[in-house]
């Protein structure tokens, strides 16, 4: 019999509809129960493509006996923290400040008005591995809630302490300067894996947003080092089993430091972030590994992620079969049979031995350089990359008959603005119509489905939007709206990443403290405002404002916004400074406001060849703090970039500026291709 999660949209709260637990979601109706019985509110927090939730719901929640233990003495309640990442964040920093570490699924104890008092992530059935069963863990928590409440109740203050911190003075962590970001840089190049690129050991993540700066400080300096830490990694993981290399997408992290065995579960945000670093690495070097891979997982998103009216869905497990990495496994056998003539070198090129790398089988990856593999093989590098483009389409088919792992259908606002802007960047890096085509279909998609009255909702699935919008989402829709912006030079991009800044200001923007919270001020009142400034596997909704606050600053000439986020970073300098893994995202945005725009204004018919070919140059350009404003400057008064500005001789014209000093106006594509290469260290 079906549970109170039935009636959910949310497919990891429809996973656990039919277990024997009492689930009910996070809403009035659960905690008012709690209230009104006394009884402590059992929290589980997990998402979709999550292995490890899957073995805790198989293990216990599935099991009758723990079921009606939790039925009998706790409130039980499921959410989704992909759908609240408020929740998941309020209660990650108790479950961290108990344990000394996070992960899902999370496992929290709460009394009736919310406050945690304990803690886990998973507990398996028996004490295995210095883990109490998760049996143990329910006894021992209802008979302490039930017979010493002063003990939970001086747990609640102590914790409760985590969120009394309050916020710092915006001044008191000093100015941002250049001085900073070298510093940033310095200290993330101490975390640097100089053998096998990305950052620590095991487990390894992508942390594009770390290598983005990495670029940026490349760009910046003209040092070589900066463009090898973000080359060697992406290359690295692109030719590592955490890169699916038949049917494109990176996985969410790998379990050891070499990039072989990933946690294969495929998010669409670890996709976003990376893909975008591809396109901005090819602007680079015209790397075409980097181009190749980075068009494989756009065409990923296209053939695997992308719903009938233009969204994006959020994720693919990690398991299928009951196995984890099932999908995306295969025996020397398997190839020799369906390879035929070409699988010698096809399993040369990817590393695949008999034993296997992984529990009998073999994780696909590239075992060298082409150039090295072709070598040792003794054919040409044209031999190898013909054999293996005829091994991708055949085993991409053959895989394609097994089963396949659940996807999570839910359309997320911030997870599908960060796609949309790398699909954008990377149809005008790559002028591409399919990447352009697909780009404006989500755009259009979100402001017509998951923008309401001038708010961005959180979720969209079967054709039902809900949840308010946090912070995050609405900077990234924003921002996302700024990328279709430069592409099409369509003015309603603009003013739609317009409207989005100023909601933010009004729902989002503390005055007094002088910080972005995470949640609407009109939101569901909580033990906390929550209020996440470091950007972890995605972008924090600080840096995301921030930056779009800086862009929109530079093209309106709003002193308003340049001010708002010039508060934040100050606030935030010194903890940038001393953890630049923990501030990727923000060292980017510090960028744009301590280095200051380069502002490229193309006035023009943006439908005229000659308007085209001076866009088309700055597309192919990494140029970092790019702000970009073309077209008829009749239609952009209040656009300074554009404003008074005119073609020459009847032609479109490039001005580009930096600091308050422009170069002379540019109707020729190689004088502007000039000015824009020497930009970034004028």
């Amino acid at each position: 019999m079906a549970n109170r999660l039935a009636g959910e949209t949310s497919p990891y709260l429809l996973q656990h509809a039919g277990n024997p637990v009492d689930w009910r979601p996070w809403g009035p109706e659960a905690l008012e129960r709690a209230r009104r019985e006394d009884r402590p509110i059992l929290l589980s927090i997990g998402y979709a493509a999550c292995h490890w939730c899957h073995v805790m719901a198989h293990e216990s929640f599935e099991n009758e006996a723990t079921a009606r233990l939790m039925n009998d003495r706790f409130v039980c309640i499921k959410v989704d923290r992909e759908e609240r990442p408020d929740l998941d964040a309020i209660y990650m920093q108790a479950v961290q400040a108990l344990t000394g570490h996070g992960g899902w699924p999370m496992t929290v104890f709460l009394t009736p008005d919310g406050e945690p008092f304990y803690g886990g992530t998973y507990y398996p059935p028996e004490d295995r591995h210095g883990l109490p069963s998760f049996r143990r863990v329910l006894d021992a928590v209802a008979d302490a809630y039930a017979n010493r409440r002063d003990d939970v109740r001086t747990t609640v203050a102590t914790l409760r302490r985590i969120y009394d911190t309050g916020v710092a003075a915006p001044d008191a962590a000093g100015a941002v300067a250049p001085e900073l970001l070298d510093r940033a840089f310095r200290v993330m190049a101490m975390e640097y894996d100089v053998r096998h690129g990305g950052f620590r050991g095991a487990p390894k993540f992508p942390q594009a947003m770390a290598l983005e700066t990495a670029l940026i400080q490349w760009a910046r300096t003209g040092e070589p080092f900066p463009l090898d830490v973000a080359m060697k990694s992406f290359r690295a993981m692109a030719r590592g089993g955490i890169y699916d290399q038949l049917g494109g997408g990176f996985a969410r992290y790998s379990t050891d430091a070499v990039w072989l065995v990933p946690h294969f579960e495929k998010m669409l945000y670890d996709n976003a972030l990376l893909a975008r670093l591809g396109v901005h690495l090819w602007q680079a070097t015209r790397d075409e590994e980097v181009r190749r891979v980075t068009e494989e997982t756009f065409r990923w998103v296209a053939r695997e992620m992308t719903a009938p009216g233009g969204g994006f869905h959020s994720s693919l497990d990690a398991d299928s079969e009951g196995e984890e990495g099932r999908f995306y496994l295969w025996t020397a056998d398997e190839l020799e049979a369906r390879l035929g003539p070409d699988a010698p070198l096809v399993r040369a090129y990817w590393g695949v031995e008999p034993g296997g790398n992984f529990e009998g089988r073999s994780i696909l990856s590239v075992a060298g350089g082409e150039a090295e593999i072709a070598a040792g093989a003794g054919v040409d590098a044209e031999r190898l990359r013909a054999a293996i483009g005829r091994a991708k389409a055949v085993l991409y088919e053959a895989r394609a008959q097994r089963p396949w792992p659940a996807r999570d259908e839910k359309i997320l606002a911030s997870w599908n603005g960060l796609m949309l802007r790398a699909l954008a960047e990377g149809a005008r890096a790559f002028d591409d119509a399919t990447y352009r085509a697909m780009a404006l279909a989500n755009g259009e998609f979100l402001f017509r489905e998951m923008v309401c009255d001038g708010r961005v909702m959180r979720s969209h699935k079967d054709g039902v939007t809900k949840l308010a919008g946090y912070l995050e989402d609405h900077a990234a829709v924003a921002l996302g709206a700024l990328a279709l912006y430069d592409l099409t030079f369509d003015r309603a991009w603009l003013d739609r990443a317009r409207l989005l800044g100023a909601a933010i200001v009004r729902w989002f923007w503390d005055e007094d403290a002088g910080v972005f919270f995470d949640t609407a001020s009109d939101h569901e009142a909580l033990i906390t405002r929550p209020r996440d400034v470091s950007d972890n596997a995605t972008p924090s909704g600080t840096s995301l404002a921030v930056e779009l606050s800086l862009r929109l600053a530079e093209l309106f000439g709003d002193d308003g916004h340049r001010a708002r986020a010039e508060r934040v970073l100050t606030g935030l300098a010194e903890a940038t400074g001393r953890f630049p893994l923990a501030f990727g995202h923000l060292l980017a945005a510090a960028d744009l406001a301590v280095r200051g725009a380069v502002e490229l204004a193309i006035a023009g018919d943006s439908s005229a060849p000659d308007f085209g070919s001076l866009a088309r140059v700055a597309a192919g350009r990494f140029v970092p703090s790019l702000v970009l404003a073309g077209g008829p400057p009749d239609r952009y008064g209040d656009v300074p970039l554009l404003a008074g500005r005119e073609g020459r001789a009847g032609r479109a014209t490039a001005y580009l500026c930096r600091r308050y000093a422009c170069e002379s106006p540019a109707t020729d594509a190689g004088a502007l291709a000039a000015q824009l290469d020497g930009a970034p260290r004028a």
